[in-house]
């Protein structure tokens, strides 16, 4: 009688099974809830990776100042009366000549008249962009330039050595510490224009020979002697030993150039501008003068200073 009403049991439950839709048991004790059916989550686009984050994309390179493509060892001369002097030095050696179209025909000219060592490849046209990409920036070229070995240095035992021994009127230039090579090439140009034997320059401090200074030169680079000394206070003693005297151009100084009773070999010396004569350079000057100037203009450029110096020394030196 037992198995009858277990087997009853079990016939009364497949029945509610079976209207119930055959529900999992634990679904049947679930409670009915008002929530929206959850959803399988999304997929990430992308997937997480362990590499560091790349970098931002890098900023548009900032366009540099351009760069002149210097002639190794061989100093640019530019400027209309720089390359025709250089060119017409039988002593120079020319590398590279470069010219514009519009200054070709000059250029061809002044080659076929050149004392100097020509370069091989001869005149080189170039378009505006390339010939100034050789050059400084800022150069005033007027369409030519050359590159050209410097001038062999000389020494100054020598120098004077080869000057003829008389009582001839004779100048040498010396400058004490100007820096500018703006100066120092318009200080060449006024010597050779006055007729002073040389220049003289310490090497520490003067400017080296480049375009500038030949282009402030004005030509005067190649005729005018340009010696550099290690010590200016010796220097001094050789040039005195040689029969020059030193004279020293002083703003406070108490005379004139004219009321100097001067010989006629004098070697003029010249300080930077502002702080003119150093101690010991004054200290091995025979005479100190000063120019003629007056009132809140008594002081003038070191170029301007020796062209006046120089006119007043030859016209007086010339009469005696």
């Amino acid at each position: 009688m037992l198995r009858g009403l277990s087997k009853t049991r079990m016939n009364r439950n497949n029945r509610n099974n079976t209207n119930k839709g055959h529900q999992p048991r634990n679904a049947r004790d679930r409670k009915p809830s008002n929530r929206p059916p959850r959803q399988a989550p999304s997929r990430p686009q992308n997937r997480p990776s362990n590499r560091p984050p790349s970098r931002p994309p890098a900023a548009p390179a900032r366009q540099l100042p351009r760069q002149p493509a210097r002639q190794p060892g061989f100093p640019w001369l530019y400027g209309r009366h720089a390359v025709e002097a250089a060119l017409a030095n039988p002593v120079r050696i020319c590398r590279r000549f470069i010219a514009l179209n519009e200054t070709a025909a000059e250029a061809r000219a002044l080659l076929a008249a050149a004392r100097a060592e020509t370069p091989a490849a001869g005149l080189e046209v170039l378009d505006r962009r390339e010939f100034e990409r050789l050059l400084p920036p800022g150069a005033v070229h007027q369409g030519l330039a050359l590159a050209a070995e410097k001038l062999a240095e000389r020494d100054l035992n020598a120098f004077l050595a080869s000057l003829p021994q008389d009582n001839a009127p004779q100048i040498i230039v010396v400058l004490d510490q100007v820096t500018d090579p703006h100066n120092v090439g318009a200080i060449l140009r006024s010597a050779a224009a006055f007729g002073a034997l040389a220049v003289l320059v310490p090497e520490h401090g003067a400017p080296a020979v480049t375009g500038v200074l030949a282009k402030a030169a004005s030509g005067a680079l190649e005729e005018m002697p340009l010696l550099r000394v290690a010590n200016l206070a010796r220097a001094l003693e050789q040039i005195k030993q040689a029969g020059f005297w030193s004279l020293g151009l002083e703003e406070k100084a108490e005379r004139t150039l004219a009321e100097l009773d001067l010989p006629a070999r004098i070697a003029l010396v010249l300080g930077a501008e502002g702080s003119g004569l150093r101690r010991l350079t004054r200290e091995h000057c025979d005479f100190l003068g000063r120019l003629p100037t007056r009132g809140n203009m008594a002081s003038l450029n070191v170029s301007n200073a020796a062209a006046v110096a120089l006119y007043v020394l030859s016209q007086r030196t010339t009469q005696r």
